[in-house]
């Protein structure tokens, strides 16, 4: 894994920090540290679909409509969102904190902070992180994770995701701040 080097903070059950680990470690011990992801969205509302490399050890060419990684140590969910994009598709955006969930991940657990941000420029994609994207509208993205094969924990993620937008739209909904930092 890629991940040896990169330091994180190890958390427990309820998103607090308890020290500063190898993400490497963290992965192998399955211990809780954070992650950051990205929905981008276009003018028209379509979302950012990904293809990962081949030649990725985790997941090579599997599809992703989240853009995301470790949150670092001492950063924000928001601020680890922020950097994501910057690394991945070569953009400055604005992302707005959704929420946060355990997630029981394929290789190990994390807590996920999920944001969205809406990108209005062309996408200049790291070629070693990103192999094929495209904008897809949010309501092919669910036929397109059955005919595709999709990181496993995007399919978690856009199942909460589906639930809150769809509450979004109705009058009631109602957007919570980040917890935690």
């Amino acid at each position: 894994m890629g991940f040896v080097g990169e330091l994180v903070e190890r958390v427990d059950e309820h998103d607090r920090i308890l020290g500063v680990v190898d993400r490497g470690r963290a992965i192998q011990e399955r211990w809780l540290h954070r992650v950051a992801a990205v929905v981008c969205r276009d003018s028209a509302g379509r979302i950012l679909v990904h293809r990962r490399p081949e030649t990725d050890s985790l997941f090579p060419g599997h599809y992703n409509w989240l853009i995301g990684g470790a949150v670092a140590v001492g950063e924000s969910y928001r601020d680890g969102a922020g950097r994501e994009l910057v690394e991945e598709l070569g953009v400055l955006g604005r992302t707005r904190f959704l929420f946060k969930f355990l997630c029981h991940g394929a290789i190990a657990p994390y807590w996920l902070g999920l944001h969205e941000t809406a990108i209005d420029q062309d996408v200049f994609p790291d070629p070693s992180e990103i192999a094929w994207h495209d904008w897809v509208p949010e309501s092919k993205l669910r036929d397109v994770m059955r005919q595709w094969p999709f990181v496993p924990d995007s399919i978690e993620a856009f199942s909460r995701y589906s639930v809150l937008t769809g509450d979004l739209r109705r009058p009631t909904g109602e957007v919570h701040g980040e917890g935690g930092r």
